[in-house]
């Protein structure tokens, strides 16, 4: 319990200043808030009342989101957290309704514990990571290089994903697995060798 407690101080001390670096448009740093976020963040947009197969379109639109908004947040309104959890919630809830498909209350959204222990993030080494992420990137067919692009860079919808490349919305989400699967097969393997 303590240790749970202790990873919630420290993390509520850092996603502050990672969102005034995201601000400034650090991408790294937004990489890191989305490392340390996406689980709780994840759970909230479930407890909504999300379907499963759903759950990363909204992520990703939260995020980016957050990206474009960052420099908007006022600490002294709500803790990052709180903010990042409203903004989830909200696209969870908007989805929902779009879909018109019942949500569940706020009050249950918000129970959902947040993981307890330390974050593995916390030992990451981006700096070995990126060339080997770049290469495994490159080795890509031009199409697949150009959709992980625009899903995970430009932030595009897998809705209009669909239409730019003239195929259904489950095909986009089947390639995009596909591709993110071979590249992090393709990440283990280079640093396994290396």
């Amino acid at each position: 319990m303590a240790c749970s407690s202790l990873a919630s101080q420290v993390q509520g001390e850092k996603l502050p200043e990672l969102l005034a670096r995201v601000a400034s448009g650090e991408a790294r740093a937004f990489a890191e808030l989305h490392t340390l976020t996406r689980g709780r963040l994840r759970r909230i947009v479930l407890a909504v009342g999300a379907s499963p197969h759903d759950v990363d379109d909204i992520l990703q639109e939260s995020f980016l989101k957050v990206w474009r908004n960052a420099a908007r947040y006022d600490s002294g309104r709500a803790p990052v957290m709180a903010w990042m959890t409203t903004i989830a919630r909200h696209a969870a809830i908007d989805h929902l309704r779009a879909r018109r498909q019942p949500s569940f209350e706020l009050d249950e959204a918000i129970l959902v514990p947040a993981v307890s222990g330390p974050s593995p993030a916390g030992d990451f080494d981006y700096a070995s990571a990126e060339p080997i992420a770049r290469g495994a990137l490159a080795r890509l067919p031009e199409d697949r290089r150009r959709l992980v692009a625009l899903a995970y860079l430009e932030g595009e919808s897998r809705a209009s994903l669909s239409r730019r490349f003239g195929v259904p919305v489950g095909t986009i989400k089947t390639w995009l697995h596909r591709t993110i699967m071979a590249v992090r097969k393709d990440c283990l393997a280079a640093s396994a060798a290396a």
